[in-house]
Formats: C-alpha cells, sequence, structure tokens
C-alpha cells in the first residue's frame, strides 16, 4: 500500500524562507513565528499520515453507496471526519465570530495540501464546505450567516455548490432550474442538477446546498441567475434540524476516480430556498466560491503529483533492475537500484522540480489572498485573480503528467492496482476538468484576464519579473547562467506572446484563442521560474549563513537548475505554437475531421 510524508520540511522553507511570512506587512501574520507553524504542520501531517492516508485505498475500492436515499461512504470516512472536525481542523482560517481559529489562508493552504495529498476524495467534503462558508460569508445576510456559518465552521454541517444541469455545464446561461417567490421571502426550488461533489453523505447533520437557478421574469441568459441557500433540511427558529427538504439525491455517478466522495445527480422538487445577495446576481456570489476552488484544484492536481513522487522515489531506490553503464554502483546485489539510471533521475526530477516549484506558486498565491483580503489590497486581489486560470490549469495538466510519470517508473508494476498508483493518476485526472475545465481556463485567462482592468494586472507581473531579474543582475556568475538568464529568456517569450495577442485579438480572434491553451502553459513555467529563482536565493543566503542543513539547501538550488534547464525552455515552443495563429487549428472543415 502506498505511503504518504507531509513534506513540512519544504513547505516550512517556502512559509519561511522564500515568502517570509512573519515579516509580511498582513494582518495577523505576525503570528507566524517558526513554531508556531512548525507546530501546526507537523500535527497536520500526522493527522495526514496516520488518520487520512490509511483510507486513501479504501475509499478507492469501496466508494460511496446510495441506500434508501441517503448515501453511505466508505468504511472509516465518519470516524475521520469527526477526528478532523474535532481537532478544529476545519476552522483554520475561518472567522473567530463563527466559531474559526482566524488563521491567514495561506496556513489552511499549506494544511490542505498536506490533506490533499493524503487523501483526495476524502479532504472535498470539507474543501467544499469551505467555499460555501466563503459564498455565505462574503455575500450572505446576517441572520444566514448566523444560522448556517457556526456550523459550517465545524462542519456539523457540510457544503455543496450546484452548477451544472445536464444540458449545461460552462454555458450556465442555458440553465432551467427555477426558483418561484413566495410570499414569506422564501424560493420554490425546482430542477436537477449533476456532478455535485459531496452532494449527500452520512458524515454531517445536514447538507447546505448552494444553488443556482434562475427567477422566473428575469433577464436572459447568465445575467438571470440567482444563488440560492437549499438545505437538505430545513433549519428551525433555534437552530436545530428541521423536517427534511424537497431535495434528494437521484443517483451516484460511477465515475474514473475519487471514488470515496459522493458525486451525485441532486433533484430539487419545489425545495425552499433562501436568495443570496440579490436577484439576478448569483454569479458574482458564487465566483467567491469558485475562485477559491480553482486554487484548491490547482494545489489538488501537485498534491497528488507529490504522493505519487514519493511512492515512485522510495520504489526507485529498493527495486533492483540492470547495472550503471558508469560501473556498478551495487556491488552486494545482484543488480543496481533503478536509481542509478539516468532516465530514472530524469523522470524523478521533473517530478521533484514540478511539485516543489508549484508549493512554492500556491503558497505564493495563498499570501496575495490574504493581502488581498486582509489589507484590502487591489493590487494584490488583481494579480491573483489572474493568475487562478494559470493555478487551476497549468497545475493540475503538469500534475497529472507527473503522476504519470511516477506511475512510469514502476513499470510493469505502476499498471497492478495494489501498487496503488494508478488511484493517483485516476484522482488527478478529474482536477483538469472540474472548477472549469482547463481549456476553459485558458480562454478565461486570453480572452477576460489579460485585458482586465485595461490590463494592468499582466503588465504588474512583467513588471515584477523585470525588476526581479534586474535587481539579481550580477548576484554570482553560477546564478546569473543558471537562474537569472533562463528566466529572462522565459519572460522576454511571456511578452511576446502578450505582444501577439494584443495585436491579433480584436482583428483575429481565433488566433489568440487558438494559442489560449499554450499560453497558459507557457505563463505556468514562468510563475515556477520566477519561484525557482527566489527559492535559489533563499537556499544560497541560508548557506552563506553558515545554515547546518546544506544537504537540503545544495539540493534545493540543483533541482531549481534542473528546472531552470530542462522545463523552463518549454516556453520558446509554446511561443512558437502561439505565433502559427489560427490557420493550422481552423483550417480543416467540420467533415473532413
Amino acid at each position: 500500500m502506498p505511503s504518504y510524508n507531509a513534506p513540512v520540511k519544504d513547505q516550512m522553507f517556502v512559509l519561511n524562507d522564500l515568502l517570509k511570512v512573519a515579516e509580511q506587512d498582513i494582518p495577523g501574520y505576525d503570528d507566524l513565528d517558526r513554531e508556531t507553524l512548525e507546530a501546526i504542520l507537523d500535527e497536520a501531517g500526522k493527522v495526514a499520515r496516520d488518520v487520512l492516508a490509511p483510507l486513501n485505498a479504501v475509499g478507492d475500492q469501496q466508494g460511496c453507496v446510495l441506500e434508501n436515499g441517503v448515501v453511505r461512504t466508505p468504511e472509516g470516512f465518519k470516524a475521520a471526519f469527526d477526528q478532523v472536525r474535532q481537532g478544529g481542523w476545519t476552522a483554520l482560517d475561518c472567522d473567530p465570530e463563527y466559531g474559526g481559529q482566524g488563521l491567514p489562508y495561506v496556513v489552511a493552504t499549506a494544511v490542505g495540501e498536506q490533506f490533499s495529498a493524503a487523501n483526495m476524495a476524502f479532504n472535498m467534503y470539507q474543501g467544499l464546505t469551505h467555499g460555501a462558508y466563503s459564498a455565505i460569508h462574503a455575500h450572505g445576510s446576517d441572520a444566514q450567516k448566523a444560522t448556517y456559518l457556526p456550523k459550517m465552521v465545524t462542519c456539523e454541517w457540510t457544503g455543496t455548490m450546484n452548477l451544472t444541469e445536464p444540458h449545461c455545464g460552462t454555458d450556465l446561461g442555458l440553465m432551467r432550474t427555477k426558483a418561484e417567490p413566495q410570499d414569506d421571502g422564501s424560493y420554490k426550488i425546482t430542477g436537477q442538477k449533476i456532478f455535485i461533489s459531496a452532494g449527500d453523505h452520512d458524515m454531517s447533520e445536514n447538507v447546505i446546498h448552494l444553488v443556482l437557478a434562475k427567477i422566473p421574469g428575469g433577464p436572459d441568459g447568465i445575467k438571470g441567475v440567482s444563488l440560492f441557500i437549499v438545505p437538505k433540511f430545513l433549519v428551525n427558529e433555534d437552530g436545530t434540524v428541521g423536517e427534511r427538504n424537497g431535495v434528494s439525491v437521484g443517483n451516484l455517478e460511477d465515475k474514473m476516480g475519487i471514488h470515496g466522495n459522493s458525486t451525485c445527480v441532486m433533484n430539487y422538487d419545489e425545495a425552499t430556498g433562501y436568495l443570496i445577495g440579490t436577484e439576478h446576481k448569483g454569479m458574482r456570489a458564487m465566483f467567491t466560491m469558485m475562485n477559491e476552488a480553482r486554487v484548491g484544484v490547482g494545489l489538488q492536481g501537485y498534491a497528488q503529483s507529490e504522493v505519487a513522487y514519493q511512492n515512485a522515489l522510495a520504489y526507485a531506490k529498493d527495486r533492483l533492475q540492470g547495472r550503471s553503464v558508469t560501473g556498478v554502483e551495487n556491488p552486494d546485489g545482484p543488480a543496481d537500484p533503478l536509481i542509478v539510471h539516468p532516465d530514472i533521475r530524469r523522470s524523478l526530477l521533473d517530478q521533484k522540480s514540478f511539485n516543489e516549484g508549484a508549493r512554492a506558486f500556491t503558497l505564493w498565491g495563498a499570501q496575495m489572498i490574504d493581502r488581498a483580503h486582509r489589507n484590502d489590497d487591489a493590487a494584490a486581489l488583481g494579480l491573483i485573480s489572474l493568475m487562478t486560470p494559470v493555478v487551476k490549469g497549468f497545475l493540475t495538466d503538469r500534475g497529472f503528467d507527473m503522476c504519470i510519470q511516477a506511475q512510469q517508473v514502476y513499470g510493469g508494476h505502476g499498471y497492478i492496482e495494489e501498487w496503488g498508483m494508478s488511484q493517483f493518476a485516476r484522482d488527478a485526472r478529474i482536477a483538469m476538468i472540474y472548477e472549469g475545465a482547463n481549456g476553459v481556463q485558458a480562454l478565461d485567462l486570453v480572452g477576460r484576464k489579460l485585458a482586465q482592468d485595461g490590463g494592468k494586472h499582466v503588465m504588474a507581473f512583467f513588471s515584477m519579473v523585470t525588476e526581479f531579474i534586474k535587481e539579481t543582475k550580477g548576484r554570482s556568475e553560477s546564478f546569473d547562467a543558471d537562474f537569472r538568464e533562463p528566466l529572462k529568456a522565459a519572460s522576454k517569450d511571456l511578452q511576446a506572446a502578450g505582444m501577439f495577442f494584443m495585436n491579433n485579438g480584436m482583428k483575429a480572434p481565433n488566433a489568440a484563442l487558438s494559442g489560449s491553451y499554450d499560453f497558459m502553459h507557457l505563463f505556468g513555467h514562468v510563475c515556477l521560474g520566477l519561484m525557482w529563482a527566489r527559492m535559489a536565493i533563499a537556499a544560497e543566503d541560508r548557506l552563506a549563513a553558515g545554515d547546518s542543513d546544506a544537504a537540503f539547501l545544495n539540493g534545493k538550488i540543483a533541482t531549481g537548475r534542473y528546472y531552470m534547464a530542462r522545463q523552463l525552455p518549454m516556453t520558446a515552443t509554446h511561443l512558437k505554437r502561439i505565433e502559427s495563429g489560427a490557420d493550422p487549428v481552423m483550417s480543416l472543415d467540420a467533415e473532413q475531421f
């Protein structure tokens, strides 16, 4: 059975040495001293290793079962969920007014990586609840907050988001679920939603569904969509659970992966719902959930890659296969371990360099979210809004690729279920699809985010990279050659791609959209390149100060050097594809496919 150990040392390096969290002018960050952070991450790591990881294969093999209208979760899930709740892990960054601990989002993100790597399907139950909590917290009335948030913070009640319908996914303007106004101010919700993760289960007293629906007589399309709270059980005036609402599970989806999470078809039959915010402004409220969820899904991408890598690395060190071409390295054994072979090392370094770069990028993004919300910083909000499709799309695409590479290290054993590698690949696959398929993320990035607020956010990113390159000029010959110059070349590719879209987007929109996927990946590589250059400086500074952990720090620099030499040059390929325009993509008639 696969194992998992939380990468606490690397998380601490990112938080303390790269992001310097305790030195930031963000409310709450002055409490994030090294001892506090390490205590939180160590304890979370124990929960991930000892409670969640052993249930990962159980959830995959048993799945969820629909019995008499109630979803039963896999063996051990409920007891583990109670343990996670009682430990306060669901309340880390929630508002203390409603029972939360009030810690910064960056801390919750680091813990979320551990839990997601250990058991992605399990962690989705609390992750979706947190998204629903955030939407109600941001857009709900005081009465709604008082009614729902305290028990959602503790996950005594869990939450969902209901967008997709059988006939519409991305194009939510086509939805048919309707909300009929009632004299008491409530609405009767009627319709069907599909692909509802954690739609029903036996681990909480109530499930609070956030449902998109249209009020009759409202504007056509997406402008006529409103958001409603629709609880599984109605809530009495004293806050206790009341009678069953008109919402039921029609079916459980039979999925490729994340079997331990209940993906439901939800039927609403004149269910009582309560409007969040104002009529016909549902997408604004829902995007509070969706943006948070997309960062969380990007995290899932590299979290699955991390646990897959850990197991592939252990296998490569243990499995004896062939001899090193430069001489025997295990003279007492019949063969050398796999890790002596250059191609195995290439694969493992692909995985390691991606995982550590993605971790830094995601935690940096979480810090931007903290700065945006805790400092009311519009520039930080604009920057993370720009980056959200890159976090979601690039990290899940590459995370899945790395899971496949980890599986490949095992050879034939990687294809055998008892080794567990196929679960990581199958679970990671959904992250490329849900919360907006990655092609849609790329279209959002190029078609909307680049031009947002007159393009000032992407220009701010360009300036940030340019300033870093200027400031680090002449730091050392090795840094210039290994980090600064590769980043400079990659950033020029990114800016050239941006100019191509600017010059061609209006007159030839298909040219821009044909290159959007490549642009998302180009952007992602530059972001990870920037993170690696910054991490190299942080590691060099610690070494220069005489830090005793030289093996870790030199390994960090060598891993970054690998990324800059072997992965970052892909920006040139992506630019070449972008500049080829629309003709190669659009030349065939539909009948010619």
